[in-house]
């Protein structure tokens, strides 16, 4: 008998659930719904709320950590992020990146909302030393930076609100569904040296200056040591400042611009329009986000450390 009650209630829940979920009404608060009915099956009488300090949150630990984890490996939007979390409502991923995570927005890119006293002085130590070195060597420090970064790239991309390759080294696309890490980001690396030997003669000879953010994957030892292998100079970039980093300020913002709007069926439909774009622009566009550097630090330094927005 108790076996029967036990497959009854089973094939009861589900029905709810099945009827929720036709009112799509999200997951986690159908889990939420079921939770609030087991207390009264455990003996629960009372029916108004219980006295606590604030409702029960439904942000886990283990769900920010994932939308910090996508925040760190690119720039988001709250709408392609809901992409990347479809169980999750977007009011609660608001909640997570501007409370949970103190992140703001910021030039179209969610950043961290406050920078502590820590961050301004790294910020203000780097511009110091950028510019200091810009002093002394003068364009000729600019013609030694290298810098990259990563993104992501859709088959459709919103569309936003806002003539050659000589200066690209090199372009490379990571297989759906693989992120970068150490190995991967070290194989990406001996990449970008041979580019530079085969493409750049005497870059090398002149002393690389690279120029790349303290993701986990830069800050690794096995990174580290390829770096100091290639007899690099690895400039300090400060923690949380795609603000001083010419591949979010300029480079990524006008790629997303061409992209928006546009729609691919196929991976390589998106590689071909991507290359296709960068062979389209002038020398001079990838100068402009490296001379930036300059008016940019200036500002930061004079600012206290503070986001430069523009």
């Amino acid at each position: 008998m108790d076996k029967l009650i036990e497959n009854a209630a089973t094939c009861e829940l589900r029905s709810v659930i099945r009827f929720l979920n036709a009112k799509n009404i999200k997951p986690v608060d159908i889990h939420g719904q079921i939770c609030e009915v087991r207390l009264f099956n455990e003996g629960r009488t009372n029916v108004h709320d219980e006295e606590r300090t604030g409702r029960p949150s439904l942000i886990s630990d283990v769900l920010v950590q994932e939308v910090e984890k996508k925040f760190m490996k690119t720039r988001f939007t709250m709408t392609s992020l809901a992409k990347h979390f479809p169980q999750i409502s977007r009011s609660l991923l608001h909640e997570i990146v501007s409370i949970k995570l103190n992140f703001r927005k910021l030039c179209a890119r969610w950043v961290p909302k406050i920078l502590t006293d820590e961050h301004r002085v790294k910020r203000q130590g780097s511009a110091l030393q950028f510019l200091s070195r810009y002093e002394e060597e003068g364009d000729k420090f600019l013609s030694r930076i290298v810098t990259g970064n990563e993104t992501w790239v859709s088959h459709v991309t919103p569309e936003s609100k806002q003539q050659s390759m000589e200066q690209v080294l090199l372009v490379d696309f990571l297989p759906r569904g693989q992120t970068i890490n150490a190995n991967s980001y070290c194989e990406t690396l001996k990449k970008l040296r041979s580019a530079i030997k085969n493409n750049r003669r005497g870059m090398l000879s002149r002393g690389i200056v690279f120029i790349h953010d303290n993701a986990r994957p830069r800050t690794a030892n096995v990174t580290k040591q390829l770096l100091t292998d290639f007899a690099w100079e690895q400039f300090n970039h400060p923690p949380y400042s795609p603000d001083l980093a010419p591949s979010d300020f300029h480079f990524f913002l006008h790629m997303k611009s061409f992209m928006g709007g546009q729609n691919f069926n196929e991976d390589d439909e998106v590689k071909k329009a991507i290359s296709a774009w960068l062979q389209s622009q002038a020398s001079s566009f990838y100068d402009e986000g490296i001379q930036k550097l300059v008016p940019r630090y200036d500002k930061c330094l004079n600012n206290g450390g503070n986001y430069v927005e523009k």
